[in-house]
């Protein structure tokens, strides 16, 4: 691929410094995605302009005139701190005839809205645990037809926001106080769902019209309590003492036959088309004892940190972290929205 014009857009508090010197590994958290991505597209000899916004899409206007890039590599996930406005964003680059990384705004929308998902894979028979939505602020009556244990978490929000394990509720008691406290902490619908005991497996995806799938990946938590449920919570995602203390790892499964594999696989395909997605995603995924396969969620442009599971199981398929970040690019030059058909 030639030089490019990359401007990287970001959130205006992730704006990475050029160097990592004297830093530790929980002071560049935040914002690791930002700068491995913004660093590995230096070392492939692309100018680059990083952007940060938050809410004002006349910075992006400027630079875009201004700057005048080949691409936008997308990196925002919030526009107004709200979740479900990156759509929006990419919108906007495509009213601007910009091409860009990622997701298009359809397969946003329908991915990041939790319930809109769930209903569109429910019509396509692709089986994802059974739902009831509780809208913010509503009375919070328990189901009848459901059965505990359910585990609560928001409609829209994402990296795993307000999730630990109290998230798992076994009675009405218990899912009252629940869905108020999700209200309360992240202002969004409470989505309340049948609790899947079982394996959690994630597939990555790159393309557009033709997609590839990159190696199913499993989280592990090796040193859990007997007992204890093996979700995502925030902890387990970005508390580096936590995960150390769990024994939490993610790796590709040693243990599945070919034709579990090829079943994961033709699901991940299946939901990826049905939800309209373009660029890169990944696909959660639930495996009961008995091999019934559920869907959790799917998640365009998920985190691109290098040594994260998306990164590493592109490099387990042979693709090292500079080629990823090269691929996305050309699938965002390669898309073609209404404006350039």
């Amino acid at each position: 691929m030639k030089k490019l014009r990359v401007m990287a857009l970001m959130d205006e508090e992730l704006v990475p410094p050029d160097t990592l010197e004297g830093l530790t590994d929980e002071q560049i958290l935040n914002w690791k995605t930002e700068y491995d991505v913004c660093q590995t597209l230096r070392e492939l000899n692309h100018d680059i302009l990083k952007l940060g916004v938050s809410n004002d899409t006349g910075v992006i206007r400027a630079a875009l005139l201004d700057w005048k890039p080949d691409i936008t590599f997308n990196l925002l996930e919030e526009f107004h701190g709200v979740a479900v406005y990156d759509q929006h964003v990419a919108s906007y680059l495509e009213l601007m005839k910009q091409p860009y990384t990622g997701c298009n705004p359809r397969g946003l929308m329908l991915a990041h809205d939790k319930v809109l998902c769930k209903q569109i894979l429910q019509y396509h028979r692709i089986p994802t645990p059974l739902f009831t939505v509780y809208e913010l602020g509503n009375k919070i009556t328990p189901p009848k037809k459901m059965i505990y244990p359910l585990f609560v978490k928001s409609a829209t929000e994402d990296a795993s926001f307000g999730l630990s394990k109290k998230s798992i509720v076994h009675d009405a008691e218990e899912l009252v106080d629940r869905v108020q406290f999700l209200f309360d902490e992240t202002k969004t619908d409470a989505l309340v769902e049948e609790y899947i005991v079982g394996r959690e497996f994630y597939v990555g995806i790159l393309g557009n019209n033709r997609i590839t799938t990159l190696p199913i990946w499993e989280l592990l938590m090796t040193k859990l309590p007997k007992g204890e449920p093996n979700i995502a919570t925030e902890q387990v995602k970005w508390d580096y003492a936590y995960q150390k203390k769990m024994g939490v790892k993610t790796e590709a499964p040693t243990d599945l036959s070919k034709e579990m594999s090829a079943k994961i696989i033709r699901l991940c395909k299946r939901i990826y088309k049905s939800l309209f997605m373009t660029g890169y995603a990944r696909m959660d995924l639930r495996v009961t004892e008995d091999g019934r396969i559920y869907v959790l969620e799917a998640n365009p442009n998920p985190n691109l940190s290098y040594g994260e599971d998306f990164a590493e199981s592109a490099h387990v398929a042979g693709i090292e972290y500079g080629d990823l970040i090269q691929k996305i690019l050309a699938l965002g030059l390669s898309y073609r929205p209404a404006w350039r058909v």
